[in-house]
């Protein structure tokens, strides 16, 4: 059986997990082609580069993709030069190599739709020219590329032994089910990869489970190897040749002596570690041992004799085996530790729509359970409370990925639109560990492409202009991440030219945003720059000029229930400051009560709670108020002044301390009501124009209760309030909260 003809419906259903797995590795290349620029002789980063290249050739191999393997065998050989010391990696190589990946990443995607690839000369053409360059590039004697490693012929061992490699040779045996045809794979093929990552000097075929000719099924396999792979590749490496067999193969493989796996501690080193024992008497032991070994032929074991002859307690003897055991165990299980499971996004989102449920119904029945005042039915749903918190809490850590691999992605937009603009670029990356939901993630990438060239076209001077303003020539754009508040602040920060206010603002009134001759102050001037069709630039360009993106910008990260702001100051540079929510599904919130309405804070938001006087709290006619708190002033945004909550005001009311946009700002409230687990809805339409919210919640007994946006309320703290605004706010706060849970 061929590759070509493997079972259709196998390649159905692996050829999805080979795509994804082939996308990352090309993410990888390219990475690595990106770091290399910066230490071009770092050699684990080319071994790195050439493993990527040679795991997506393999695997193509065994799916029968001939163009992606052709053409990566070109970049692979090229790859392997470079690794050996014979060529050099300079710009223009890492231009060409990045290209070349581009071309690898369209075959693999051109594998999902083979029908929409096949007539695709232009792409054909693109290859054969990369292929030659290649072959330039390399100085290779002949144009043809070298052939895969033949694979030996079955039967004895090869004569003669093959050089071995610095790696060692490895020892494989595997024993493929019989079910390996009919699942359509192709044993050979899989020598065949095994063989292209060394040498095989050995290798012999074992036709011992192969039954009579009258009696075989020619569906079923009965075929077993044993082989000697010398190879620099990692056993990882060699068990990826096997990873669609695993479950019709058994295979063992034995490691060079070299790179044997350390043993455990031994006994008596252990007892020496510790100073149970001396050397001289952990020597005199061993003697002994050796001795009855040489007189009998079985030896004690070495903590029997330290027993007996340096009165070590058999407790002690006890403990130490068993630290031995620890360490067998910590050693076996290493393999597995860093295992992944992929699965379907699809199927993850159920699970978190499920479990937003079971976080309202166990809030139901816990308050239910507190109505009965039954001690022990309280204690059960209290129970029931504290694991469905850790089940949400290990849930949603499932869909938290480092935002890191968003931003590493634009260091070859960066690299890419400063060659094409002229400029001088240094990108660098803070923060990339910060965590955030997945599907934030991927929602935001747009708009942080967006902006980064916007930075790098507007932003950035050219290496002339800034040496002749006393700069670096090569300018600098910094992207970071970081926790603040429950949520996450991404800065995409430069240092060039800044924004012109006086060019913003003639623009803005040129195009009536701004009331001819009316000067707003310096922030209300920057967020102009995100209305529709609003743009400064003289001339337009394929990366800007047409008035397209910055609303868009914003009105992405809005529906996130994000915030965008921008700082910048005239011939140093612009800041802009994106935040998030880490997740869009369920929060930690703080429950308060203000007029007979239920809001929500996000608990990370909160720092502490102060007590006031209600009429010492009267709110100005701005609708604000403030409080001393430990020697300083601190704005009070009034809930009831901002919605006008129509209620009889209790005699005291509490300030809660709310940490936001870099400051911290108080909310006065009625009623302090705990913490509460809030399963995130949308507003629904009607709601949306709600000043300071960002979503709503069900309670458990039905009620509704909205969730502050903590980063729009404090705005709000320094904005004046019209009565009429907060009128219709107050109308919509009310019928809102009288909505019960359907």
């Amino acid at each position: 059986m061929k590759s070509a003809d493997m079972d259709t419906s196998f390649i159905a259903d692996a050829l999805p997990a080979f795509l994804s797995e082939a996308r990352e590795q090309i993410e990888a290349i390219e990475q690595l082609l990106l770091q290399l620029e910066d230490a071009p002789d770092d050699r684990n980063l080319l071994d790195a580069l050439f493993r990527c290249a040679h795991t997506v050739k393999g695997s193509a191999g065994i799916f029968g993709l001939d163009a992606v393997v052709g053409f990566t065998h070109h970049v692979e050989t090229l790859l392997d030069r470079l690794r050996d010391g014979q060529l050099s990696l300079t710009p223009a190589l890492s231009t060409l190599l990045l290209q070349c990946n581009d071309q690898i990443k369209a075959l693999v995607d051109a594998a999902q739709n083979p029908q929409a690839g096949e007539a695709d000369d232009g792409a054909a053409a693109a290859r054969a020219d990369l292929v030659a360059r290649l072959h330039a590039v390399g100085s290779e004697a002949d144009a043809a590329p070298d052939a895969p490693a033949a694979l030996p012929d079955c039967g004895a061992a090869a004569d003669g032994a093959a050089t071995a490699t610095a790696g060692g040779a490895w020892q494989l045996s595997a024993r493929f089910g019989p079910e390996t045809f009919r699942n359509g794979m192709d044993p050979l093929t899989i020598l065949r990869y095994v063989a292209g990552l060394g040498s095989i000097p050995r290798l012999a075929c074992d036709t011992a489970a192969v039954p009579a000719l009258d009696e075989i099924d020619p569906e079923c396999c009965h075929l077993g190897f044993e082989l000697t792979l010398e190879t620099k590749a990692s056993q990882d490496e060699i068990e990826a040749a096997f990873s669609f067999v695993r479950d019709d193969c058994t295979l063992r493989l034995t490691p060079p002596a070299a790179s044997a796996e350390p043993a455990p501690p031994r006994l008596g080193d252990l007892l020496l570690e510790v100073g149970v024992v001396t050397p001289g008497e952990l020597a005199v032991a061993l003697q002994h041992q050796t001795d009855a070994r040489r007189a009998t032929g079985k030896a004690p074991p070495i903590g029997q004799i330290l027993q007996a002859e340096a009165g070590i307690r058999p407790q002690v003897v006890e403990a130490a085996l068993q630290k031995q055991t620890r360490h067998r165990v910590a050693a076996a299980a290493a393999p597995d530790d860093n295992r992944f499971i992929r699965v379907q996004a699809d199927r993850l989102d159920a699970v978190i729509n499920l479990l937003g449920e079971l976080v309202i119904a166990g809030a139901g029945a816990q308050l239910l359970a507190r109505q009965t005042k039954q001690r022990t039915l309280i204690e059960a749903n209290t129970q029931i409370g504290r694991l469905i918190e850790e089940i949400r809490n290990g849930t949603l850590k499932l869909r938290m990925v480092p935002i890191g691999e968003t931003f590493s992605r634009f260091r070859r937009v960066v690299r890419d639109t400063a060659s094409e603009l002229g400029k001088d670029v240094a990108l660098e990356i803070v923060g990339g560990e910060t965590e955030l939901d997945k599907s934030v993630v991927e929602r935001i990438a747009d708009p942080l492409m967006h902006l980064v060239r916007n930075g790098l076209d507007h932003g950035l001077e050219s290496p002339a202009d800034r040496t002749a303003a006393g700069k670096p020539a090569q300018g600098k754009l910094t992207l970071s991440a970081c926790h603040e508040s429950g949520g996450i602040l991404i800065r995409i920060q430069d240092d060039g030219r800044g924004i012109s206010r006086s060019k913003v603002l003639a623009r803005a009134w040129e195009r009536g945003l701004v009331e001819h001759g009316v000067t707003p102050d310096d922030a209300d001037i920057l967020k102009l720059i995100f209305e529709a069709g609003f743009s400064t630039a003289e001339t337009v360009t394929n990366l800007s000029g047409r008035g397209v993106g910055m609303d868009v910008v914003r009105r992405n990260i809005e529906a996130l229930r994000g915030t965008v702001t921008i700082r910048s100051e005239e011939g140093s540079g612009s800041t802009i400051d994106i935040r998030l929510p880490l997740t869009l599904a369920i929060i930690d919130g703080f429950l308060i009560g203000a007029g007979g309405t239920k809001f929500i804070f996000p608990l990370e938001a909160v720092v502490e709670v102060i007590e006031a006087r209600s009429s010492a709290m009267a709110a100005d006619s701005r609708g604000r108020t403030c409080v001393e708190l430990r020697g300083r002033v601190l704005p009070v945004v009034d809930l009831r002044a901002l919605y006008a909550l129509d209620s009889v005001p209790p005699p005291r009311v509490s300030v809660v301390v709310i940490h936001a946009n870099g400051r911290q700002y108080g909310v006065m409230v009625d009623a302090l009501l705990g913490q509460h687990q809030t399963v995130i809805k949308p507003l629904s339409r009607m709601f949306r124009s709600l000043r300071g919210i960002s979503g709503s919640t069900i309670l458990g007994s039905g009620e509704v209760a909205l969730i502050f946006d903590v980063n729009s309320l404090s705005q709000l703290a320094s904005t004046d309030i019209a009565a009429r605004g907060g009128r219709s706010e107050a109308a919509t706060v009310r019928s809102s909260a009288k909505e019960p849970h359907a």
